[in-house]
């Protein structure tokens, strides 16, 4: 059972820790997008 639990906390923080890089990508992503906007 505990490894089970154990199992099951680290795939949370496996998939929010995904979900950070994915939302850090977006957030520089769109800051090229404004500064290529501003440029022109």
């Amino acid at each position: 059972m505990l490894r089970i639990l154990a199992a099951l906390v680290a795939l949370t923080m496996f998939m929010s820790a995904c979900e950070t890089v994915k939302g850090v990508g977006r957030d520089i992503t769109n800051a090229g997008e404004a500064i290529d906007e501003a440029v022109d």
